[in-house]
């Protein structure tokens, strides 16, 4: 690669080393990634609950400008399949709108499929020697579920469930129907920095008291707890009061506590944030070296009132894309090479960087 990354990330958080500097700011380290990470690894594609109509066919690009996979959604029979959207053919994309039909033709030549990928026709192909055969399929993509949540992934390395078993369990004494996707609270942020910046800053409060001073007066930094997980990792927050909590059930394993929110990250890029309000998705979506753009996307429950929650959402999001964009600057320092850890606040950071170590180096 070129690069003096360092991918020997020591076990002990004690003993080890942040990722080299360079990792940051390396464009053939940003290409590995794609292929060593992303294409090995899940990706949240969307919510079911407007997408359940029969012969739905839902056109789907994987993380734009970084993975461009072309993928298709179709819903027949009660049941989703998820297919390559690039016709066996000539590589044409199928479906470019979200459409309702009961087959997939090609518009450039005619091939048709049926909607689990099968091949059904192709015109002018008589006397064609071993046609059709199984690559005349569309390749099915793998998919996962959860609730109302869409996944799919290039090439897994482990199944969906083993990233977010733990949060499926703890999470489950939610009412997920109640849950509305409102378009008009999600938004996109730009952020001048390397997506693994993002997620390093997410995965640690260590900086709350420092940058986010209106939500260190509501959060009780004292008890911010961190746990870690083989794919994931949660945080959880605790109100310094027993104003808008949670309201648990004995079988909650946080029974009796005073929990403000639970953020959950799922290697690489994914975020999901339970508030008592509803639920804040976030998708980091690697651009280029140092840039990236994060989608907000927001859940509520239609009786709840969340300007004041939003609004606050969107001033600790300013402060952490002030303060990631300011340390993307200093990796550019030929004095700084690589930090240590702390042991008591960045096990996370310390744990996602393993991680990005064990599959940059497979």
């Amino acid at each position: 690669m070129g690069s003096t990354v360092n991918f020997n990330i020591h076990p002990d958080i004690k003993k080890a080393e942040t990722l080299h500097s360079s990792f940051y700011n390396d464009d053939a380290c940003f290409k590995l990634s794609k292929e060593k990470i992303f294409e090995r690894t899940w990706q949240f594609t969307g919510d079911a609950h407007n997408l359940k109509t029969s012969g739905q066919n839902v056109p789907i690009t994987l993380l734009p400008g970084f993975l461009d996979e072309p993928i298709l959604l179709t819903y027949s029979n009660n049941k989703w399949q998820c297919l390559s959207n690039v016709c066996t053919h000539r590589g044409n994309i199928l479906v470019e709108h979200t459409c309702n039909q009961t087959q997939i033709r090609c518009k450039y030549h005619g091939r048709k499929f049926n909607l689990d990928g099968s091949f059904v026709s192709m015109p002018e192909f008589e006397g064609v020697a071993n046609f059709p055969a199984e690559k005349d399929n569309l390749t099915k993509v793998p998919f996962a579920e959860w609730q109302q949540f869409l996944f799919a992934s290039i090439n897994p390395l482990m199944e969906l469930n083993a990233c977010i078993t733990e949060m499926k369990n703890r999470m489950a004494f939610l009412n997920f129907d109640e849950y509305q996707l409102n378009s008009n609270l999600s938004r996109d942020y730009l952020v001048k920095a390397n997506w693994a910046l993002y997620c390093e800053n997410y995965l640690e409060g260590f900086h709350i008291p420092f940058v986010h001073h209106d939500l260190n007066k509501a959060i009780d930094y004292g008890s911010y707890k961190t746990e870690l997980y083989r794919y994931g990792v949660l945080q959880i927050g605790y109100s310094k009061d027993n104003v808008n909590v949670f309201d648990l059930p004995a079988t909650s394993p946080d029974y009796g506590k005073n929990v403000a929110a639970y953020y959950y990250w799922i290697f690489p890029n994914m975020m999901f944030n339970f508030y008592p309000w509803g639920i804040s998705i976030n998708i980091v979506k690697p651009i280029a070296p140092s840039v990236t753009k994060v989608s907000f996307l927001t859940y509520v429950h239609p009786e709840n009132n969340i300007n004041d929650a939003i609004a606050a959402l969107d001033k600790v999001e300013r402060e952490d894309e002030a303060i990631v964009e300011n340390v993307q600057k200093g990796l550019l320092s030929k004095y700084y090479t690589t930090g240590r850890y702390s042991p008591t606040r960045e096990t996370g950071t310390h744990h996602f960087h393993s991680l990005i170590a064990e599959f940059m180096m497979r």
